[in-house]
């Protein structure tokens, strides 16, 4: 099991390959978690989207960690190496897809947006993975046309692979609210500011404060997971004030941290 909170790529790094399990087909299926629990790291020769219809689900993989409440979903390509996460009472929709229907043709990891009719999709695709009648088949045809139109959703946090960027980097997992700037943290790590500037772009494909607010987002869907209290959330991330932080969060998911409490 991965340790309550663990929002990085280390357990599934520290792992050999004897443990990770391999189960060649991607299983449809419900799933309910309690909060803080664990699916060790593991692999599908087929696709799977992850979806949370409640509480806040983590991905992690290799590459990074993408974290989705009830507004998001997760695509795992084939062969990926991944574990989940439970933030809050997870209620966790699987859906798997063989190797050959990829309708997004999407070879890596990614967050998807999850409308009102996606989501009904889901739902009832999960419900009864045992059946194979016309309608099921039917209605899995439709869920593959609402996947192909689903926009990509930015929320990718990246694992870094450069030592002095992944000790920073764990310092503000340590302390999201952390405010130091990298002129600040560079001799911390044994970097200069420009250096760390030049990786975050090069190892990261972002910058530093655009890798910070991602950071910040992803903590603040765990602790909105766990019913804490919005300006609660927003000092424990670093936001300088609730309104600040609901018009961050606003942009990121559509809707208020308010309304996360009330998804379904």
């Amino acid at each position: 099991m991965l340790a309550a909170g663990t929002l990085d790529a280390l357990p599934i790094k520290c792992q050999s390959m004897t443990e990770i399990r391999h189960q060649p087909a991607a299983p449809t299926l419900v799933r309910t978690l309690v909060p803080g629990a664990a699916i060790d790291a593991h692999r599908h020769d087929e696709h799977q989207i992850v979806y949370a219809a409640r509480g806040v689900v983590a991905v992690t993989t290799g590459r990074g960690t993408w974290v989705a409440p009830a507004t998001r979903a997760i695509w795992v390509p084939a062969g990926t190496v991944h574990a989940h996460q439970a933030h809050g009472e997870l209620e966790l929709h699987l859906v798997g897809l063989p190797a050959r229907d990829n309708p997004l043709d999407l070879t890596d990891p990614g967050v998807l947006a999850v409308g009102p009719l996606l989501r009904e999709l889901i739902l009832a695709y999960t419900r009864d993975p045992h059946d194979d009648s016309p309608p099921r088949r039917r209605l899995r045809a439709v869920l593959l046309d609402q996947l192909r139109t689903s926009p990509q959703q930015p929320l990718h946090l990246p694992t870094p692979r450069d030592p002095r960027l992944r000790a920073l980097c764990a310092i503000l997992h340590a302390n999201p609210a952390d405010n130091r700037t990298l002129a600040t943290l560079g001799p911390l790590v044994g970097a200069s500011d420009r250096t760390l500037a030049r990786l975050f772009r090069t190892d990261l494909g972002m910058t530093f404060p655009q890798w910070r607010t991602q950071l910040r987002l992803h903590r603040a869907l765990v602790l909105l997971a766990d019913d804490t209290p919005v300006t609660t959330v927003a000092h424990a991330c670093g936001w300088s004030s609730s309104s600040a932080f609901i018009d961050t969060f606003r942009r990121a998911f559509g809707h208020t941290p308010g309304r996360h409490h009330r998804l379904p």
